[in-house]
């Protein structure tokens, strides 16, 4: 495995970055290599770094994190909002104390911006105003998808090509950053210096058939409920948090939540659940194959290298 280039404190590990949808397998694809590679696992999955929600976010086991040192994961309160930035501050830091032990790091998760950060830098771009992100969005809902690409394309035609079809967030992040900027959202990112860039980690992106990740993604859910998950859901209701905030936008928790009320039975709860889990995965697999096109595909074990 190749070495990451060295931090300002010490030697960079070797990385391993393991990628993939919801209920794909990560996490049991993480601690083989973690023991057999002697290393350390680290998140990167947006929602497992909430301490509340261990059961409903599929946080590794207590026997996991015992047999395996494991980093990110639980470490923010409900009441907090992680951003991308403060994930890679955290990130590099990590980094570092697992290069002051000579281990590996294995970086772990489905949160497709937190790879993107990572392998290809984090642009430190102004903050775009309120006004300017409604009237961004007003313009999206009005002209469609389609016109409101196109007259992208003007100002941004790297971004417009770039950007997969339905990606409304990613499109009006793009135009509004131009708006609010004067520069492209692909100009900022140009100048964005990556934690690893290529050539110092390996890669793969876990991607199991569709109609087995769906079935899987049902069972997982069960088996959440039977575990727990309504129960640490009315926990996280009772802190009385804003629905504004990450944690309170878990898959599951919405459903549970109308369940708890009284709004919803608990098998219309679970199935909408399943299904928001279902089209989540989609979403990831998506991503991860139009982001990431040059990472070998593991398949039931079987890596798939890109063509």
């Amino acid at each position: 495995m190749m070495e990451p280039r060295p931090s300002k404190s010490t030697a960079e590990p070797r990385a391993l970055l393991i990628a993939g949808p919801t209920a794909s397998g990560k996490s049991e694809r993480a601690m083989r290599a973690a023991e057999a590679l002697h290393g350390e696992i680290v998140n990167a999955d947006s929602m497992q770094l909430y301490a509340d929600l261990r059961i409903l976010t599929a946080r590794p086991s207590a026997e996991d994190e015992a047999k395996v040192r494991h980093h990110l994961f639980g470490v923010a309160d409900a009441a907090e909002a992680w951003s991308v930035g403060r994930w890679l501050r955290a990130v590099e830091t990590t980094l570092g104390d697992i290069a002051s032990r000579g281990r590996t790091a294995i970086i772990v998760g489905g949160t497709g911006l937190y790879f993107s950060a990572l392998t290809r830098g984090l642009a430190h771009i102004p903050p775009v105003p309120m006004d300017v992100r409604a009237a961004t969005l007003a313009h999206y809902e009005h002209v469609g998808e389609d016109e409101f690409r196109a007259h992208l394309a003007h100002v941004d035609p790297v971004a417009a090509t770039r950007i997969a079809q339905g990606d409304r967030q990613r499109l009006t992040r793009a135009w509004e950053v131009h708006a609010a900027t004067g520069r492209a959202i692909t100009d900022w990112q140009t100048q964005a210096e990556p934690l690893l860039p290529p050539g110092y980690f390996h890669a793969e992106v876990l991607e199991p058939p569709r109609e087995a990740l769906f079935v899987r993604c049902d069972a997982r859910l069960l088996a959440m409920v039977e575990a727990g998950a309504l129960q640490e859901v009315g926990r996280l209701l009772a802190r009385g948090l804003p629905n504004s905030l990450p944690a309170m936008k878990a898959l599951g928790v919405a459903p549970f939540a109308a369940h708890l009320r009284g709004d919803l039975g608990r098998a219309e709860a679970i199935a909408s659940a399943q299904q928001d889990t279902r089209r989540y995965a989609k979403r990831q697999l998506t991503w991860f194959r139009n982001q990431t096109p040059d990472w070998p595909r593991t398949v039931a074990d079987t890596v798939v290298e890109p063509t």
